[in-house]
């Protein structure tokens, strides 16, 4: 008789995070249920356990069984980019669209404290944050003229549905000291390997964060981060290659191109439709390559239909799609970079936040008669951070960075990956900062893989049109400090 089949939890409300995970490890060589090995099990056992198996002899992948849900508050905009860039973990942030930052919303980094120029950088984030709630009910007005309230909806639910607008447009004064909250859920495993990464971290901020985030970690998982100490490596190549690199001479970098396909496969419409036959058959890859190597172009398009045209609304694409890869070589505004650092199974190499590259103008800033104030205020932050960089370094620097600055990072996917970034960034309900890299994307992608981009859910609408409706200038420089 066949056995019955049993599902159910083992709840963290009933065994701790390492007991759980030793239930789990237990089972590759106990025939008893999981629930009754955990029954047996306390946390003195659990820890001999892991300091055996997992410490001892490198059996990491048991501690990934260990799930910490931890609550992060009051950090840094810039010091999250740090704690959420782990691939293997899950974050909720505090948004910048559907809540406001009051006067003291910003942290003073330790690095600052005491030294000469804290009270300049302090003037110079109170004053951004200043402008930044001034602009808000003039935006906020603007917006109710274009979007009033329907018939019979109320104020709170007209509020929410207009006040990302106005938001959207605000935040582009947000300097990167602006706090926020993080919810955090990873295993044990991911985050010791994190915490050795946020250790050696050049920012006092993130390392002692993370020295929290340990703190509390060991509360519930006593060994499985116990050894988590700072990575001398990432240190060594943060120093290292940051000389190595300001040796090269790079082109003039000003103003900047917004997106550029760098690299792709030249051959990738071949590979994923080889790809997506040779899974459902018994034959070589290669005999599937060479096949739809010699379709017709009308028999690849006709082929990409039947792989993406009948894809439902939330179907995600086959995973055909990531035998193809791209290269991006792509610049946005800051907050743009906060929402495209989400997308983090992709690979992501951000450069560091500066001035160099120029800032954003929203057209509404100037619509509203703010432009001015708008741009002293990036000024005045732009020679805060160049006074900031030649006494403590870019890195300290980059706290008084606002949103509206443009930031370079190199991003490398697979099409897979390109099909769900552009797709949920292209859409209507997406900040137009973001929907213009995604469109600016679409459009590169449909020229080199025209078959399978065919099916690409984007609006109709273009990268150019965004541009056009939503801002006064993209790169603009800085100018003259207005203190």
């Amino acid at each position: 008789m066949s056995p019955r089949p049993r599902v159910y939890l083992l709840s963290p409300k009933a065994y701790p995070p390492e007991v759980i995970a030793v239930a789990f490890a237990k089972t590759s060589r106990s025939p008893e249920p999981f629930d009754a090995i955990a029954a047996e099990l306390n946390a003195d056992q659990s820890r001999r356990f892991h300091e055996k198996w997992v410490v001892g002899y490198g059996h990491a992948s048991v501690a990934e069984h260990a799930v910490l849900h931890i609550a992060v508050e009051g950090v840094s905009r810039l010091a999250m980019e740090a704690l959420e860039a782990p691939r293997l973990a899950s974050y909720t942030e505090k948004s910048t669209r559907y809540q406001r930052w009051q006067d003291d919303d910003f942290v003073t980094p330790p690095e600052l404290v005491g030294h000469p120029a804290e009270a300049r950088y302090r003037a110079t984030i109170r004053h951004l944050v200043r402008t930044y709630q001034q602009a808000w009910e003039p935006l906020r007005a603007a917006i109710a003229r274009r979007h009033p309230r329907r018939e019979g909806e109320s104020e709170a639910r007209w509020d929410r549905r207009v006040r990302s607008r106005f938001a959207d447009v605000a935040r582009f004064l947000l300097p990167a000291a602006a706090v926020a909250n993080v919810g955090i859920t990873i295993n044990a495993r991911a985050l010791a390997h994190a915490l050795r990464q946020w250790l050696a971290h050049p920012l006092a901020e993130v390392r002692a964060v993370a020295q929290r985030i340990k703190d509390v970690a060991l509360t519930e998982t006593p060994t499985l981060v116990r050894y988590a100490e700072p990575n001398a490596y990432r240190a060594y190549l943060q120093e290292d290659f940051a000389l190595r690199a300001g040796a090269v001479a790079a082109a003039e970098r000003f103003p900047p191109t917004a997106v550029h396909l760098a690299h792709y496969d030249a051959d990738g419409e071949v590979r994923v439709l080889a790809a997506a036959l040779a899974a459902r058959a018994r034959g070589p890859y290669t005999a599937y390559v060479q096949h739809v190597a010699g379709l017709s172009a009308e028999a690849r398009r006709d082929l990409a239909a039947a792989l993406l045209g009948t894809r439902g609304p939330h179907d995600a694409p086959p995973r055909a799609l990531e035998m193809a890869v791209t290269t991006w070589d792509l610049v946005m505004d800051q907050g743009a970079y906060y929402e495209f650092k989400r997308h983090r199974m992709m690979t992501q190499l951000p450069q560091a936040l500066g001035v160099d590259l120029g800032y954003a103008v929203p057209r509404l800033m100037r619509e509203v008669g703010l432009e001015d104030a708008y741009r002293a205020a990036l000024d005045m932050a732009a020679a805060t951070y160049d006074h900031l960089a030649r006494t403590l370094g870019p890195a300290v620097a980059a706290y008084v960075v606002p949103n509206a600055y443009n930031r370079r990072v190199l991003a490398h996917m697979n099409l897979r990956e390109a099909f769900h970034f552009v797709e949920l960034r292209s859409a209507a309900n997406a900040h137009f900062s973001i929907r213009r890299i995604a469109l600016g994307m679409a459009e590169r992608l449909r020229a080199v893989y025209p078959a399978l981009m065919a099916h690409l859910r984007v609006p109709a609408t273009t990268a150019a049109d965004l541009e056009a409706a939503h801002f006064a200038a993209l790169a603009e420089r800085p100018g003259p400090a207005s203190t």
